[in-house]
């Protein structure tokens, strides 16, 4: 890749951080009286950003019939507060063909009512963050078939915590990675220990590509 190619995508992908980071700031402020309102402030955003931002995941043909991301209605069933719970020491390695190896550390889980358990996990070197991925039953069929994302801090998207330092997992925020519109893209996919056995109906959808 050009010197000057490179360094105009690595601003490109700078400057879309921070409008995430921006973005989820924005939502957590708003959630914490009206999560109705704070998810479609992120749905909006996330629109903007797809359409219009040179950093978009989404291919040329698929940003030409772009009319907005498949996010389901807002289902405040599926808003968590939760502690969470300390689990036994596990690394976790996923190869990727873009960043190399990936390497998480398992700092707990989290348990969403009776919906299951999810592990939560640190990236592991510079930068750190809390990643928390979601494999759902619909997986394949009304999700996309690697799994979502509901947290990776590192990249900005974060929820935070309420006002006695439970962690906010609201699954109506769940997002599709970027290599599920551009198999270009590797991404570190939720594995058994993120998988759930049940329906997660809300979210970002499976994405309609061209």
């Amino acid at each position: 890749m050009h010197a000057a190619t490179r360094l105009d995508a690595a601003l490109e992908l700078a400057d879309w951080r921070r409008r995430t980071a921006a973005t989820y700031a924005m939502v957590r402020s708003l959630a914490v009286d009206d999560p109705l309102q704070a998810h479609a402030v992120w749905v909006q955003e996330r629109d903007e950003l797809f359409a219009s931002h040179p950093a978009s995941p989404l291919t040329a043909d698929a940003r030409a019939d772009f009319a907005g991301l498949d996010v389901a209605p807002y289902d405040p069933a599926y808003r968590f507060e939760v502690e969470v719970e300390p689990a036994g020491q596990q690394r976790l390695d996923l190869t990727t063909d873009t960043d190399g190896v990936v390497g998480f550390d398992r700092v707990g889980t989290v348990r969403l009512g009776h919906l299951g358990v999810l592990t939560l996990w640190s990236l592991r070197g510079y930068g750190g963050g809390l990643f928390l991925p979601v494999r759902d039953a619909l997986a394949g069929r009304g999700t996309f078939g690697g799994g979502r994302y509901l947290l990776d801090t590192v990249k900005g998207a974060d929820l935070g915590c309420d006002h006695v330092g439970r962690l906010v997992v609201d699954l109506n925020f769940a997002y599709n990675p970027s290599c599920a519109y551009d198999p270009t893209w590797s991404c570190p996919l939720a594995t058994r220990a993120n998988t759930l056995a049940v329906e997660v109906p809300v979210g970002e959808r499976h994405p309609a590509l061209p």
